[in-house]
């Protein structure tokens, strides 16, 4: 990860969240694959007194993570040190709301990832993904080869068990991103 300050220079975190979420409530839980510093979990948790399970590798992330929290008086984040990918998320199936995966289908596995959200969203509920751009010059995100294009990122969530694929126009909330949500 870049330093924190850069890295939120890449999105408007308040304007991606009321596009991916739209008029959807994100009561009934959220979960979200990968919380990094915090960037989409702080918005997401002001707008809902759901609790939002933030799951990340990163033991520094996660106790950032926590602080922000504290310091904010947030009290509807549950922030947790997990490898997801490799075990899971521990969670019980269809408990779900809203299932964020936010710059990660570019992992080795990511239909795996998908297939865990899928299990873990109840009926009706929705997946929101945001991914690097291929189509232009960003100054971060992974490598080109494995950069997954917005049509790649769709046969996957189908592949995955979603329908109502649809994207999400977030040019003005960060320029280099493009946007999915589906449901389950």
């Amino acid at each position: 990860m870049p330093e924190e300050d850069y890295w939120g220079s890449f999105f408007n975190a308040e304007c991606v969240i009321n596009k991916m979420f739209g008029e959807k409530s994100s009561e009934g839980g959220v979960i979200e694959f990968g919380s990094g510093y915090g960037t989409f979990t702080i918005p997401v948790a002001k707008h809902s007194t759901s609790t939002i399970l933030a799951l990340d590798i990163e033991p520094d992330l996660v106790e950032l993570l926590r602080q922000k929290a504290e310091e904010q008086s947030i009290k509807n984040i549950h922030a947790e040190v997990r490898d997801f990918v490799a075990d899971g998320t521990g969670l019980e199936s269809g408990t779900q709301a809203h299932a964020m995966i936010f710059n990660l289908l570019h992992l080795e596995h990511p239909i795996k990832l998908l297939k865990e959200a899928h299990r873990v969203l109840r009926k009706g509920g929705r997946l929101s993904v945001i991914h690097w751009r291929s189509d232009i010059s960003v100054p971060r995100g992974p490598s080109l080869e494995i950069r997954p294009t917005p049509q790649q990122c769709k046969e996957l969530i189908e592949k995955a068990g979603f329908h109502t694929v649809e994207d999400v126009d977030l040019l003005e909330c960060c320029k280099f991103h493009f946007g999915i949500v589906a449901l389950r």
